[in-house]
């Protein structure tokens, strides 16, 4: 009997002898861990200032990245020096907080480096230059007194010559037309809003030793981008060509650097073909509801006319966006962590020109300037009559609460409350996955309909905000098609242009813009394929709680968690670890 005691005695002194091993192990993981990571952000921002400045980092105001050749290959060669000290860490070693950030980390770090030495957007791209002088968070966020916001633009200004001088001597020879003529598009608009509506912004200053100095750095500024523009228009367009597709080989890569995905992009085209089918099959279903005798196209223009007056368009939209937060409270779809109401206004003259709706959130850091907006454009009255039928027409009741749904509730902005509320770590707030931050977005359109918003009994009602959410996901499926299409097959402008004209059932400038986009923005599949992720997600996770499911749960549980690739969120989510592997 002794025996035995001292045999359970030397067992117990064993296992609290290996527990502690394991936590002395674990701790000493994450903290070297913490050690690398720290050391390779305080790097990351140091080279991307502004990027510092968005997420409320002010250490950071006043600066302008550095893109001469020289600063280029040192900042490549950091990248992969913290990619070799992270493939060094034993991620055995790490708790499973750690663990994951670890994973978010390397999968940034592969996918920055891909950036610099595949896509080459600093030698191949000069939208990249284009719009890099972007000062506008200084005046549309109040984060310090506007004489003190005003330092930080000259600081800035003064440094735009030498950017474009950077941005000349980078670029290869012969770019790709529509990059060129959206570069200088985007070069001529920002030195308008230097010249014109930034003034405007800072007629409050009283200082005039202050606004002489910034009269001088932004003259300098303005010159600079517009010589920058006329250098592209001069030496660049006329040598320019339409070689602008990625590749197939690097479009796997921005799949499995950029989301963790293994799929082929054949796999996803086929994907995405079926979903287009799907949509349009819902689309004309739901047309068919509202008026049986006609297209379905006219039916949705017929919807388009069911829209605010000019004077309305704003307290309609905010009176409509009360009503959808109350949907997702009373019908349990997602905690909301904070009584604070994002904040309805008109979008600033100074960001009409490129924005109909837009959420502008403060970055998860920021301490003073916190509030969150939710900006519409409004008519302008020296349109004509015409122009402000189109523009009111694009704001029809039914659209506007999607898009709302899509920015708002339980969109960005939940998803920004989300986030700060929880206890995601600083590396789950700067990093994100573009898949899982429009994906979530996206999702919500089709989530909040299915629940019945707009359902009140009316089936017609119903039926046209089945439209709306249908038309907008016509959409982003064209683009998921439009961008494997483009960078993997061929095809080009034109051809892409007809592809959204006949799929997404636009007209001819709508469709160009979007086909455009797909020429230097091929992740924009992402909106759908990232959407379709998270409904395969919420379905196997549905499977494995049970009776213990809700769409509350899943929901939060989502935004809960940081922004990570879809991937690993499957892996925080799924207790079954073969099951995340699936994507669809």
């Amino acid at each position: 009997m002794k025996k035995i005691i001292l045999s359970l005695f030397v067992l117990t002194l064993l296992l609290v002898s290996c527990n502690k091993t394991k936590k002395d192990v674990t701790a000493s993981g994450d903290s070297a861990f913490d050690k690398v990571s720290e050391d390779y952000i305080k790097g990351y921002l140091n080279w991307r200032p502004q990027t510092g400045v968005s997420l409320g980092f002010h250490e950071y105001d006043g600066k302008l990245a550095d893109y001469s050749k020289a600063s280029l290959a040192e900042e490549l060669a950091r990248l992969k020096n913290y990619d070799t000290k992270l493939s060094e860490i034993d991620s055995a070693s790490l708790g499973t907080k750690k663990y994951y950030d670890w994973k978010m980390l390397r999968s940034s770090i592969k996918y920055e480096i891909f950036t610099f030495e595949d896509l080459k957007p600093y030698t191949k791209n000069p939208m990249t230059y284009a719009g890099a002088v972007d000062v506008n968070i200084y005046i549309k966020r109040n984060f310090a007194p506007l004489e003190q916001q005003l330092k930080s633009i000259i600081a800035i200004e003064n440094k735009v010559p030498k950017l474009y001088e950077d941005a000349k001597a980078n670029l290869q020879d012969t770019l790709a037309i529509p990059h060129t003529q959206l570069a200088i598009e985007i070069a001529r608009g920002s030195a308008s809003f230097l010249g014109n509506d930034l003034l405007v912004a800072l007629k409050e200053v009283k200082n005039e030793s202050l606004m002489k100095e910034f009269t001088i750095a932004n003259k300098k500024a303005i010159d600079a981008i517009n010589e920058f523009a006329t250098f592209l228009e001069k030496e660049k367009l006329p040598k320019a060509n339409n070689d602008y597709a990625i590749g197939k080989d690097n479009y796997q890569k921005m799949l499995l650097h950029g989301e963790g995905i293994t799929m082929t992009s054949d796999e996803i085209l086929a994907i995405g073909i079926k979903e287009l089918q799907k949509e349009q099959a819902s689309f004309n279903a739901a047309a068919k509801i509202i008026n049986p005798n006609k297209k379905p196209i006219d039916v949705y223009n017929e919807m388009q006319k069911e829209h605010p007056t000019a004077q309305n368009l704003i307290p309609d939209s905010k009176k409509n966006l009360e009503a959808i937060r109350q949907f997702l409270v009373d019908k349990k779809i997602v905690t909301m962590p904070s009584e604070v109401r994002v904040k309805v206004e008109e979008t600033p003259s100074y960001a009409r020109a490129t924005s109909t709706a837009s959420m502008d959130t403060p970055g998860p850091f920021e301490t003073k300037a916190t509030e969150a907006y939710y900006y519409i454009t409004p008519v302008d009255p020296k349109w004509t009559p015409k122009q402000q039928e189109d523009w009111l027409a694009s704001f029809n009741f039914y659209t506007t609460d999607v898009v709302s749904i899509h920015e708002a509730y339980p969109g960005h902005y939940t998803q920004f409350l989300h986030l700060n509320a929880s206890d995601a770590s600083k590396i789950q707030k700067i990093f994100n996955s573009y898949a899982f931050v429009e994906g979530w977005a996206h999702y919500t359109e089709k989530m909040l309909v299915d629940a019945g918003y707009g359902n009140t009994g009316d089936p017609i009602k119903a039926a046209k905000y089945r439209l709306a959410q249908s038309g907008d996901a016509l959409l982003r499926i064209c683009r998921l098609c439009v961008s494997i299409k483009t960078h993997c097959q061929g095809m080009n402008v034109d051809e892409a242009t007809k592809f959204f004209m006949e799929n997404w059932y636009q007209g001819d400038k709508p469709s160009r813009q979007e086909a455009l986009r797909g020429t230097y923005d091929p992740g924009y599949l992402f909106y759908t394929l990232g959407k379709l992720q998270i409904l395969k997600l919420r379905e196997d996770y549905k499977k494995q709680e049970g009776e213990n499911y809700s769409l509350q749960k899943f929901n939060d549980a989502m935004m809960d968690n940081g922004m990570p690739p879809i991937q690993i969120m499957r892996e925080l989510l799924l207790k079954d670890k073969k099951e995340w592997k699936k994507i669809l």
